[in-house]
């Protein structure tokens, strides 16, 4: 799959999940919604991504690397509460993230492959 692809389908993934456990929460707090923001911001570089924009394809990736990052913590927290679906929604998110990255790092390892044939 190409990055372009899986990065809108991990940014998605991102949106919903969040809203999921921001709605589904008795006490909903904010910090539920950061993926979301960071979904929606990964969303929209897309256009960039699938112009092979290396700027923004290189933006994209670290912003899906600091949610892959940023979402072991909230992981660890619904493990300690024995949240099940928390713990459901966090895997999938991270997931999404994980294979958004290696498509990127595939990506970008085509690029260079092609680039060095070029020259």
């Amino acid at each position: 799959m190409k990055a372009h692809t899986t990065s809108a389908i991990s940014s998605l993934i991102l949106i919903s999940m969040s809203a999921w456990g921001y709605f589904a929460s008795d006490t909903p707090s904010f910090t539920a919604l950061i993926p979301l923001i960071f979904g929606l911001v990964i969303l929209a570089l897309y256009k960039g991504v699938k112009a092979e924009n290396k700027v923004i394809a290189h933006i994209a990736v670290l912003l899906t690397l600091i949610v892959l990052i940023a979402l072991f913590m909230p992981l660890k927290a619904a493990m300690k509460r024995d949240d099940s679906q928390a713990i459901f929604r966090i895997v999938v998110m991270m997931i999404g993230a994980a294979v958004s990255m290696v498509a990127f790092i595939q990506s970008f390892r085509a690029a260079r492959k092609a680039r060095e044939n070029n020259v």
